[in-house]
């Protein structure tokens, strides 16, 4: 499977005539090969410091051999534990949640990585009494390039477009666009006042994700919802295969 990948990223790069197979990845990153040369370099001078933190958190942590969940792990675990209604008063979005019905709210800390995981996302499903839910959204982190590339696990996909960000979206983040199961298009109340052209905005969608279903909506004054939420309770209540 790895193989079929790569050859196929070589056979793009040669028919598009890139020189370089990192050259697909900075084009939709909208950055030249040489600031991602300079990265990269920076990276390789810095690589002792990271590597002597890591070997200094294996020691604390009372380990032989660190592991990549390993570092998401509190060095000092007897920390105070933080409760849902503790969170409440200091964390905005789960405030909001619970005045909109949810049961819960698990705040995943990423670490500084710029992308939800599975890893990360199984510890917050072992915090919860999965049985009693019917619907458990998980919300990853709101950029275009990379969630892309870490599967969750979840049944459904769905990606929230908003107006305010362009109509160029899936053309300059086709990866995002193309893995979805469902696309939410939000704040369409602003389209009289934003050079926002829906049908061009479609027609990136539609040349990377078929069929894709689409709903465009306003939070602000309900149009669309009522379609959005349907959609999603006959998902939630859809039997699974296997």
């Amino acid at each position: 499977m790895f193989n079929t990948l790569v050859q196929e990223h070589a056979d793009n790069d040669r028919l598009r005539k890139r020189d370089h197979p990192m050259l697909a990845r900075n084009l939709d990153n909208e950055i030249d090969q040489a600031e991602v040369d300079a990265l990269l370099a920076a990276c390789d001078e810095g690589m002792p410091l990271v590597a002597r933190y890591y070997a200094l958190k294996r020691r604390l942590l009372g380990y032989e051999r660190l592991y990549d969940y390993d570092r998401y792990a509190p060095v000092f675990p007897d920390l105070p534990a933080c409760s849902f209604a503790e969170a409440r008063a200091i964390v905005p979005d789960a405030d909001r949640a619970s005045a909109a019905g949810a049961q819960a709210s698990i705040q995943i800390n990423t670490g500084g990585e710029c992308h939800l995981d599975a890893v990360m996302l199984r510890g917050a499903l072992e915090q919860l009494d999965l049985p009693q839910f019917d619907l458990l959204i998980g919300e990853n982190v709101g950029n275009l390039v990379c969630p892309a590339d870490f599967r969750l696990g979840t049944h459904r996909s769905i990606l929230i477009a908003s107006v305010p960000e362009g109509d160029d979206k899936p053309y300059k983040y086709p990866g995002m666009y193309r893995g979805v199961d469902a696309l939410v298009i939000n704040k369409v109340d602003l389209l009289p006042y934003i050079p926002f052209k829906m049908d061009y905005f479609k027609k990136g969608v539609e040349a990377l994700n078929p069929g894709v279903i689409t709903f465009p909506i306003s939070c602000r004054t309900s149009e669309g919802l009522d379609a959005w939420t349907d959609w999603l309770i006959a998902q939630a209540r859809k039997p699974e295969k296997g």
